[in-house]
């Protein structure tokens, strides 16, 4: 069930009591602006790639929590972004997460 969908539709009260939630979580950080993604999901729950403004958001979090500068972090996100399917650009968060287990590790990025 954790990773399933919620089929909550989009008129839903306890689908936007969540997104309230998770906007009021996001400004307590100090976010300004939140992409759509920050506080959506995808169907199933499980989506592999998200948009660079949302990775560009976590930089400070993640280099903190991995005890990496945020330029080396911010550098990764960049790396792993692409165009996406339907040109969109995304950000692989697979190959984002290796690049921030080789530069947690000593690797070399």
């Amino acid at each position: 069930m954790a990773s399933s969908g919620s089929n909550l539709g989009p008129t839903s009260a306890k689908l936007m009591d969540r997104v309230r939630q998770d906007v009021d979580a996001l400004r307590a950080d100090g976010a300004t602006a939140i992409p759509a993604d920050a506080v959506t999901a995808s169907g199933s729950g499980l989506d592999p790639d998200i948009s660079p403004a949302f990775a560009l958001l976590q930089v400070s979090r993640v280099a903190k929590a991995r005890g990496l500068e945020a330029g080396a972090v911010t550098k990764l996100v960049i790396d792993a972004t692409d165009e996406g399917a339907v040109g969109e650009p995304r950000v692989n968060v697979l190959l984002l997460n290796m690049g921030l287990d080789r530069l947690s590790s000593g690797g070399n990025g």
